[in-house]
């Protein structure tokens, strides 16, 4: 029989990933291999993302922004191959993601490519997740006005920040800093949003969370993503990690609860047990009773 990890390994594994540690130095802290390590993540991670896909549903939020992070695949988009230049897990990689200002919670998120297909993707999916009528926000990128047409039509209050910044090279002290935003224009597009909420700091926070608690999306060190499916994983991973695991210190509960998603604050235990029984292959109770009081 193969060795199988005992559940407070798999906690100790899952809740090292969550605190921003690689994958090898998560091995060294817990004391299993690499692959082990790695193998937990991807399966972990792709049943989170089952998880909320099935959960994150008829939301009650009111207003959400939108924005994407970059990150890379094996490696950046200068060194593609040629046979290789536009697949996607080769070069450079975005994340579509949501926030909802008042809850916290991330109710959908997509890893593509920095365009309207991918941009339409995200926006048909964070739709089918809401009971009703929102606000968004996104930035001025053009792909979004597409988007936004195709998957909400006219049933939505849509606004766009625009952001101008300065022109010419980045000062070289500040090479890996962005430029300094000179103006900032609210632009309403479709319905009635609230001008005095026009907003993306929330979402650029979040990015910022992103970049802390994930390795894959640290600037500047050897971890990134080697493979597509182990990075849209860790994602998964880290988003459910923030909805239902990690405490808001701003809102004293987890973004989950806050959005009431869930009733109660779930434990790294908990969030394992979502896999599947190594040995029966049925779900464990947790899981279970998660179901049950979804329905």
């Amino acid at each position: 029989m193969a060795n199988v990890l005992k559940p407070a390994k798999r906690a100790a594994i899952a809740a090292a990933l969550c605190e921003g540690n690689s994958l090898r130095a998560t091995s060294r802290l817990v004391g299993v291999s690499y692959d082990a390590v790695a193998k937990l993540g991807l399966d972990l991670g792709e049943e989170c993302i089952r998880y909320m896909d099935e959960n994150l549903r008829s939301l009650q939020c009111r207003r959400l922004e939108v924005d994407e992070i970059w990150a890379f695949c094996r490696c950046k988009a200068k060194n593609v191959r040629p046979e290789n230049v536009g697949v996607l897990g080769y070069g450079d990689l975005w994340a579509f993601t949501a926030v909802d200002p008042v809850s916290k919670l991330i109710p959908a998120f997509h890893i593509g490519h920095r365009d309207a297909e991918h941009a339409t993707v995200f926006m048909r999916d964070l739709a089918s997740r809401l009971a009703h009528r929102v606000m968004l926000v996104t930035d001025g990128h053009r792909m979004y006005l597409e988007a936004v047409e195709t998957a909400f039509g006219s049933e939505v209050d849509f606004a766009q920040l625009v952001k101008e910044f300065k022109a010419g090279p980045p000062d070289p002290d500040h090479r890996y800093s962005p430029q300094p935003c000179v103006r900032q224009m609210k632009a309403v597009i479709t319905g009635d949003p609230d001008k005095s909420a026009i907003s993306t700091s929330l979402v650029e926070r979040s990015n910022l969370t992103v970049r802390m608690m994930m390795r894959r999306y640290t600037r500047l060190t050897n971890g990134f993503s080697k493979m597509l499916r182990n990075h849209v994983a860790a994602f998964g991973l880290f988003t459910f990690h923030y909805n239902y695991v990690r405490i808001h210190r701003s809102l004293r509960v987890t973004p989950a609860m806050a959005a009431g998603v869930t009733a109660h604050l779930w434990s790294v235990e908990e969030m394992v047990a979502l896999l599947p029984d190594t040995v029966t292959g049925r779900k464990r109770g947790p899981y279970k009773k998660q179901q049950r009081e979804a329905a």
